[in-house]
């Protein structure tokens, strides 16, 4: 596969970019691809391990490239880390893209995400911690967005929904 991807999806690590992606890709008939999941197979090894051997500026390199990768291979949905934007040149491939920001409030994420051990940023206090990742990530996610759509009290099916009609409007 090759070519432009049909949607981009963005936002914090826990709000289920993976599993909206999945679904996404199914209604829309294409193919999912996750930079995580591209970095974990191209690394041999989990995030977690190369946040804690090599630090977190090595992981967003690799990260970086992942990316760059996805959006220039891959014409399905496309998930990406929850720190990809952090990148000003990550935000610049984004221009042009069909980008979805799935959104949600810190309580559910702390709800989804605080026991979660393979997340390195939340190790020490995750609603903090959280709060302090979106102050840093939030406009971010906002200024490469297409769309917004938020998945607090949805479930999959109702963002993977709610994705779909926010990008049908953007097209009219």
């Amino acid at each position: 596969m090759s070519g432009v991807p049909a949607v981009v999806l963005v936002g914090p690590m826990g709000v289920g970019k993976s599993t909206v992606g999945r679904l996404l890709a199914g209604r829309l008939g294409v193919g999912y691809r996750d930079t995580d999941e591209d970095i974990v197979a191209a690394q041999g090894r989990t995030i977690a391990e190369i946040f804690v051997d090599e630090g977190e500026e090595a992981f967003r390199a690799v990260e970086k490239a992942a990316v760059r990768a996805a959006l220039t291979e891959h014409d399905g949905v496309v998930a990406l880390g929850g720190g990809a934007v952090l990148d000003p040149d990550t935000r610049a491939l984004l221009a042009g893209h069909r980008v979805v920001y799935l959104s949600m409030r810190a309580e559910e994420a702390v709800r989804r995400t605080a026991l979660n051990v393979a997340r390195p940023l939340l190790a020490v206090n995750p609603r903090k911690r959280w709060r302090e990742l979106m102050e840093a990530r939030r406009h971010l996610y906002e200024e490469v967005a297409t769309a917004v759509v938020a998945t607090d009290g949805r479930t999959p099916e109702e963002v993977t929904q709610a994705a779909l009609d926010a990008l049908e409007e953007k097209q009219t």
